[in-house]
């Protein structure tokens, strides 16, 4: 019997559906005392419902597992708080979490207000920091934990209409890395997986061409249970000695993405001005310039 997280305790934020709901039901068979955290909300936040968390729980229950539910949001320090304490009251302990409550409120970004900015921001960085701040004095204490922060390509590489996910997302590995940085004294990793998988905040993806609607397609074939197993293994102890890293995973296949590093180099002793900038460091350095892609330029074959 698969016992990867035998006698841990794992907290799963936005497990009421799609990626979510599949890493708690796997954590789950792993041997895992699962909490599923879902707000319950729609793809915008708006709403609560704690039918779709109760709905994992009792396929948890009736395959001998054991899982609560827990509907409090991730946006706010005090419910953040208390979704950790579900896990210290319920299963004595907590040994890992794994980030995934997400929100979308795509919007051109001249057009993008200040509320859908904040909205975005909230659930994703915010609340990622939250989550992972109350859990971080148990793992201290206990002296190991691990995090598994869910990123995106919209923010390592990028996408049209995501200013606000793109940012938070992309905070999010800043946050991780500072967090493996911080407690890897204390044997606490963290890393992030960047997920490809159909799911009901993919599904509000506008295809305004022929080729949007394609790349919307080929979507629909990565399936959510397809990320579960790498969430996972970065949240049991056949992970040791892997933090700070950046993972990706696309139906059967698994990417470990770069971190930002100087490519190039150039200096003048005797300083610079913006014509000397100009005229020598821009056509140097143009060759190693990045192009501006989306992520689907960039993962442009067929899930595999």
């Amino acid at each position: 019997m698969p016992d990867s997280l035998k006698g841990k305790a794992v907290v799963i934020t936005g497990a009421g559906r799609g990626i979510g709901k599949e890493i708690a039901l796997l954590a789950a068979a792993e041997g895992a005392e699962v909490v599923v955290n879902d707000l319950g909300g729609g793809p915008d936040g708006a709403g609560a419902d704690q039918g779709p968390a109760q709905e994992v729980v009792d396929e948890i229950r009736a395959t001998g597992g054991s899982a609560v539910v827990d509907g409090h949001s991730v946006a706010e320090p005090e419910s953040a708080a208390a979704i950790v304490e579900t896990a210290v009251s319920e299963f004595g302990r907590i040994d890992a979490v794994i980030n995934n409550a997400g929100i979308l409120r795509d919007r051109i970004f001249h057009r993008m207000s200040r509320e859908e900015w904040d909205d975005v921001v909230d659930v994703h960085l915010n609340g990622y920091f939250h989550v992972s701040r109350a859990a971080a004095g148990h793992f201290r204490e206990q002296g190991s934990g691990a995090f598994v922060h869910l990123t995106s390509t919209s923010g390592l590489v990028g996408n049209f209409g995501q200013a606000n996910y793109a940012s938070a997302k992309l905070g999010i590995v800043g946050l991780s890395k500072s967090i493996a940085l911080d407690m890897a004294r204390y044997n606490v990793r963290s890393n992030c997986i960047a997920p490809f998988a159909w799911s009901r905040l993919v599904a509000t993806i506008p295809t305004g061409d022929d080729a949007e609607a394609e790349r919307v397609e080929r979507l629909k074939t990565m399936t959510a249970d397809k990320i579960a197993p790498l969430a996972v293994l970065l949240a049991s102890d056949l992970s040791l000695g892997t933090s700070g890293q950046i993972f990706g995973i696309r139906k059967n296949e698994v990417f470990l993405f770069s971190q930002p590093r100087p490519v190039r180099s150039i200096h003048r002793s005797e300083g610079w001005t913006p014509q000397t900038l100009a005229e020598q460091v821009l056509p140097a350095f143009r060759p190693a310039f990045y192009p501006l892609d989306r992520s689907g330029d960039v993962f442009s074959w067929d899930p595999i």
